[in-house]
This record gives structure tokens, sequence and C-alpha cells, in this order.
């Protein structure tokens, strides 16, 4: 069978919207519980947020994200016991007798949802359904079995189980994200997203959909509750938006802000990998994440392959394109890093990607020139 036959991944689709679906329960749960009153909010050491109960002052813990990536490999483990895993998260810190408030409870988060009843299309030797029992430890090894150093020539997931932590606590954007990549290729993307309207121009429909694209098989998007079926593109917006990063550490602000004006696109912010949503869907014309000036000789940060693999196969999924900021395509097999960030740019068709990466160059052009030049030193002989 061939990667873009019509049969190709159907089993594997339908368990990425379950283990997508029912960890966005979590993510619903943590927030309504946890993060409405802030009283669990901690730090990242990149100094974001993250939600989980304050068991000391100077810890970190991720109640959401922990609870959420054990549910997801719980299902993929159940239903491809041999694929390896990409995530972000391990079950050290868990492990920590102090840490024992915690632990409990993201136990008894991720075994809620995955003890939900069974919808259609969802399979109880997924690990799904009542009749389950998980065990503290089985769930910590199934956070754990993320620890992939991913690669070439492999069949592996890409799990992100919170993207976009600003926008979970704000009760803004965030995305639950999913992938599976053969042998460098990006072959299926879900992305969930709890806080997105089901229609854009409409609050009457509700909130929450799952966006879901194989290769060769287009993109749809369905609620939450797996109903609702709708191929995209689907609602194109009467406004060119260029959507980027809400938070400037991430991503070069200024420069995006030039290419806009030069093709007099509006900007709109958003966090997580929910922009690539919307692109697909119709609500965008382009995506820019240029690199973030570097302060200090520090390194630029390295992206991740859960950051962009679901969203990628998305937005080509919708007829779009999406390339670096050079034209050249994204490489999801060197490992758990993409390599050299030299941005991503996503458009909705190719004639548009060309002028994008074309307004980049000259906007790049503007900010070298604008730099202060470097005042050569008078030597000590005179």
């Amino acid at each position: 069978m061939s990667l873009t036959s019509p049969e190709a991944f159907s089993v594997e689709k339908r368990v990425a919207i379950a283990a997508v679906r029912r960890a966005c329960l979590v993510t619903c749960t943590v927030f309504n519980q946890l993060v409405r009153d802030r009283t669990d909010t901690l730090k990242k050491e990149d100094e974001s947020p993250v939600t989980g109960f304050r068991v000391k002052a100077n810890q970190s813990y991720k109640v959401g994200d922990y609870a959420a990536q054990a549910v997801i490999n719980t299902v993929l483990r159940n239903a491809f016991p041999k694929d390896p895993i990409v995530g972000e998260e391990g079950a050290d810190a868990l492990r920590q007798e102090s840490n024992a408030r915690l632990r409990e409870r993201v136990v008894s988060l991720a075994t809620n949802a995955l003890q939900e009843d069974l919808i259609d299309g969802e399979k109880a030797q997924w690990g799904l359904g009542s009749q389950h029992e998980h065990s503290a430890e089985a769930l910590l090894k199934a956070i754990d079995e993320g620890n992939d150093m991913g690669g070439p020539n492999k069949r592996m997931w890409t799990v992100d189980p919170i993207d976009g932590t600003k926008g979970f606590l704000r009760g803004g954007q965030y995305a639950v994200c999913l992938s599976l990549i053969v042998n460098s290729q990006v072959v299926l993307g879900v992305i969930g997203c709890p806080n997105i309207q089901i229609h854009p121009a409409s609050s009457d429909e509700g909130k929450g959909c799952i966006f879901v694209a194989v290769r060769g098989q287009g993109a749809f998007q369905i609620t939450l509750s797996g109903t609702g079926a709708i191929k995209l593109p689907h609602f194109p917006s009467e406004k060119s938006y260029v959507l980027q990063s809400e938070e400037p550490k991430h991503s070069n602000i200024p420069l995006i802000k030039r290419v806009s004006e030069e093709l007099h696109l509006t900007e709109w912010g958003m966090d997580s990998q929910a922009k690539y949503c919307c692109l697909a869907r119709g609500e965008g014309a382009v995506y820019l994440r240029m690199p973030a000036p570097t302060v200090g000789g520090k390194q630029p940060y390295e992206e991740r392959i859960w950051d962009h693999a679901p969203g990628s196969i998305l937005v080509e999924e919708a007829g779009g394109k999406i390339t670096d900021s050079e034209g050249a395509p994204l490489r999801f097999g060197l490992g758990r890093g993409m390599g050299e960030n030299r941005g991503f740019v996503a458009t909705v068709d190719e004639e548009l990607h060309g002028r994008v990466l074309s307004a980049i160059k000259r906007a790049q052009f503007t900010e070298d020139a604008d730099k202060p030049k470097a005042t050569p030193q008078e030597s000590p002989l005179g």
C-alpha cells in the first residue's frame, strides 16, 4: 500500500483522533479546576508559566502536560506497541516522593480521561473504557515512552501535550498536537484546539475543534465530540491576515511587521499551532515565525519536530505551502530538533508564498542596514 492511497493510515488516524480528543478532555479539566483561579500557576525554566500543584515554591510542575502526555502515550502504546514516540515530557520528577500529591493528581486526571465511555470509532483495545485499570507506575512509564531521539529512516510519533502554555493560562488558544512521521516525511497530523470556535464567524455553534490531515487525503475539521466533519479550507476570511506568535521571545516581531506592511496584510497574534489550524481553514493568508534576535551571543532557539510536524501537513493538505524562510523544505529526520532555525513560512497558495519569501529577504536587508555599525578602534601606534 502506498503512503498516499485512500486506505493508508486509516487505523492510525482513528487512534490519533481518539488520543487527542481524550487529551483535550484532560486539558479542559485542568483549566477549569486548577488554572481559572490562578492558584496553581508556576514557572518553566524559560519563564513561561505552567499549570501544576505548588509542591515547592521554586519548582515547576505541569499537571496538564504530564496528564495529557500520559493519555496520548497510553493510547499509542496499546495500539502500536513497536512505534517510538518523540515527546516533550519525562516522568522522573513525578517519581520523587516529595511530589506525591502532584503524581496523584496526574494519575487521576489521566485515568478519568482514559476511562471515559467509548464513542464511534474508538476501540477498547487501545486502552480505552471503564474496564481498564491504569496504575500510577503504568502511567508514569507511558509518559517516559516519549524519550525517543527521532531521526531518519523510521516510523515515529511526535507529541506536544499542551502547545501554547501562555494561551492556555489566559483561556486563549492552545493546542494538543500529535503527528506520525515515516522516513522523515509527516504522513498524519492531528491537532486539538479546545478554544477555537467551530465556526469562526459565530459563537452560536460553540467551540472545540480537532483538525486532521493525512498525506494525500486532504485536511478536515471535526468537533471535539468527533462529529461535523468539514473539508478544509472552508471559511474564507474577508481580511488577509499574517498569523504570528503572541510571544516576542519566540519570533522576530519587527521583521514580521515589515513583511506584513509591504504585502498589505494585517497581523494577528496567536499562541500555539492553532495558527496552522486557522490558516488551513481559511482564516489567514500567511503564517510567519522568524528567529528572534539573539542577545549576548546566545544561540537561537532550535525548533523541535513536535512544534511543526502536525501543522505542516495540515497546511499542505489544505492546499497551502510551507518551507523555511529561504524556500527549503522542513526537515523532520534530524532528531528531536529541526536544525538551524531559518524561520517558517506557511501560505495558502504557492504564488503568495513566493511573494512572502521575497518580502522577507528585503525586510532582512533593511534590518541589517539599520543595525549600528561597529566603530573601528584606533591603533595604539597612531
